[in-house]
């Protein structure tokens, strides 16, 4: 195990003052290798129209309009509906993105 300084912040009348306490983290080589792909979850919520959330699917995926329908369906229906499959990085951008156009979005392992 290696042994890593986080920092932590306390207070002393005025000034903040950080102090450094160790902290136990695995060896890189010690962690389990995954295989798991990310998803971007789009969940559904009382404020965004039925066509918005369609439209928005097909502008930010590509995805022709029977398929973005169909996912605004799996979302209106069941509550939420992977979007997206990939990269963790790739997925956060994508859930950026969905909360640009004011959806709800989060980033899951599958």
């Amino acid at each position: 195990m290696a042994v890593v300084g986080a920092s932590k912040c306390s207070y002393d009348g005025g000034v903040a003052a950080p102090q450094t306490t160790p902290v136990q983290s695995p060896d890189v080589e010690t962690l389990p290798a995954t295989d798991r792909p990310w998803i971007t979850v789009v969940h559904d919520d009382p404020v965004n129209l039925m066509t918005y959330v369609t439209w928005v699917f097909q502008k930010q995926f590509g995805y022709d309009h029977d398929k973005a329908q169909a996912l605004m369906l799996d979302v209106h229906n069941k509550g939420r509906a992977a979007v997206s499959a990939g990269a963790r990085e790739r997925m956060e951008y994508d859930a950026s993105c969905l909360h640009g156009y004011g959806l709800w979005a989060t980033v899951e392992q599958n």
